[in-house]
């Protein structure tokens, strides 16, 4: 008699019972405590794309899975880029920020040099980024209190950053101009008298202007400067052959664009002495001009931007001035986005004058006055004298 077969049980749900003899032989995703199990893994380590036809499953049939999700430290070349251009940047932010700390506290050594009786007598005004503003720019090889030294160079520079224009005015060292308490004398011969708050009263009497800012350039300290700046370079309209030394040496200066170095550059721009007729003491303020430009010029490209550090210290040594670090800044910013530069001087007739040789005003000085201003075109000096006020647009 053959045998009978058991009868089938049937599994629902997955659910067994523990005490069922049979149950061992089906684990439903479950083990013996009735804990649910990983699907089995492939060689790889990853979840098998196979169904339980081999994993369990029923034969042939593919299980859907979902791809692991990448982490973004995984190695990648779009990756590489996005961490190097951070990385360039967080070198940038650090080396801008040591600029300009190192700034700021030679700016801050430049602004406790200036004599409290000087800060006082400017005129307050607003910010440079939205204001138009009037600079002193005094050269000398002194700037010690009580000092008998003359200033060598006088000029004037004024940012108009709503006509994007910056204006220099150059007035000779040799004006014959009222000095209160003083009669009237040589325009140097203020500071001598009474320093630089007499020598900015003089000015703006004489002018009309009233004086923002003043920055006293300590000549010994010029060159490094401009060495630090990697030189500078100028356009010089003729040639100049000094006629007796100046620091010992003579001095030749071709026509042409010229690449100078501080030593150099100094020279160019102080030499009084020179066998060119036509150069007088006022075609010298038009190359202390020039200089003063080619370093304005040379401070606000971005490799010196970048090397603030450095730069920012041999800028701030030779000066004495109430001008902030960021002040300094706002102003280069201006001077960046400028779109022309107007270039004046005040003249007038060479006399001789209580014994001394001087320039006694013209009645066109005033005219140029407006020019710097921006109130009138400016119009060149006369052909032919070469003591005329006038200004030139670059």
């Amino acid at each position: 008699m053959p045998q009978q077969s058991k009868p089938y049980k049937v599994y629902r749900g997955g659910h067994v019972r523990t005490d069922d003899p049979d149950a061992a032989r089906f684990s439903f995703g479950r083990g013996a405590a009735g804990t649910v199990q990983p699907p089995p893994a492939t060689p790889d380590g990853m979840p098998s794309p196979l169904g339980d036809g081999e994993n369990g499953g029923p034969p042939g049939r593919k299980v859907a899975t979902v791809p692991p999700r990448r982490r973004f430290w995984r190695p990648g070349w779009k990756k590489g880029i996005l961490i190097g251009l951070g990385v360039v940047l967080l070198l940038f932010v650090v080396q801008v920020y040591r600029g300009y700390h190192a700034f700021s506290q030679e700016m801050a050594r430049a602004n406790a040099r200036l004599d409290p009786k000087t800060k006082k007598v400017l005129t307050p005004v607003g910010n440079p980024l939205t204001n138009p503003q009037t600079t002193i720019v005094l050269g000398s090889d002194s700037r010690g209190k009580g000092t008998t030294a003359r200033t060598d160079s006088i000029l004037l520079v004024r940012t108009d950053p709503g006509k994007h224009t910056i204006s220099m005015l150059s007035i000779p060292r040799d004006l014959w101009v009222p000095i209160a308490g003083h009669g009237s004398a040589k325009i140097n011969a203020a500071y001598a008298w009474g320093g630089t708050p007499l020598l900015i009263k003089t000015v703006e009497h004489f002018t009309g202007l009233p004086v923002n800012h003043v920055v006293l350039v300590d000549f010994s300290g010029f060159e490094d400067l401009i060495d630090a700046l990697g030189g500078v370079n100028i356009d010089n309209p003729y040639r100049i052959d000094s006629s007796q030394p100046f620091d010992g040496k003579l001095w030749h200066f071709k026509q042409g664009p010229l690449h100078m170095y501080g030593v150099r550059a100094l020279a160019y721009a102080r030499i009084r002495h020179t066998t060119n007729a036509k150069d007088t003491d006022i075609t010298r303020t038009e190359r202390q001009q020039r200089v003063m430009q080619a370093i304005a010029h040379q401070l606000v490209t971005p490799g010196n931007l970048l090397h603030l550090d450095t730069v920012g210290s041999a800028i701030a040594k030779p000066l004495t001035t109430d001008l902030t670090a960021n002040e300094v800044l706002e102003l280069g910013w201006v001077k960046f986005r400028s779109q022309q530069t107007v270039q004046c001087h005040l003249g007038g007739t060479p006399q001789f004058i209580d014994g001394q040789d001087a320039i006694s005003s013209s009645s066109q000085n005033m005219q140029v006055v407006g020019m710097f201003l921006g109130k009138v075109a400016p119009l060149p000096p006369a052909k032919g004298e070469l003591y005329a006020p006038g200004c030139t647009r670059r």
